[in-house]
């Protein structure tokens, strides 16, 4: 199995930073693509904020773009949401994203998630 255990979240005020971090642990043998999510309120459907690639492209949505950066550490399998100039409309839950696969055979890609981390920004 697949762990991802999300940690960085916090209070910060409006124009603040954060840097959020994403490890995965467990029976690795690669990590394709690593997201990060985000649910702004209860009911809500998430959306994608950044993704990256094992190769190091990204996207991002545009309500971040220039704002946040997306990296990824594969020796230690970890993806890291750095967020710049936080806005209020930034708080919500974020959520770490991988596919994994756990052994030589493809048949082994999983897609995992973390289990949240809460970012809070205040006016």
């Amino acid at each position: 199995q697949v762990q991802l255990v999300e940690s960085g979240g916090g209070l910060v005020q409006a124009g603040g930073s954060l840097r959020l971090s994403c490890a995965a642990s467990g029976s690795i043998f690669s990590i394709n693509a690593m997201r990060w999510y985000r649910r702004q309120a209860p009911g809500k459907q998430r959306e994608l904020v950044a993704a990256i690639t094992s190769g190091g492209s990204t996207n991002y949505a545009d309500s971040v773009k220039g704002r946040f950066t997306i990296s990824r550490d594969n020796a230690k399998n970890t993806v890291y949401l750095q967020m710049n100039s936080l806005k209020p409309e930034d708080t919500a839950v974020y959520y770490c994203n991988a596919n994994v696969q756990m052994t030589y055979s493809k048949d082994t890609l999983r897609e995992y998630w973390g289990q949240g981390t809460q970012v809070t920004v205040s006016s």
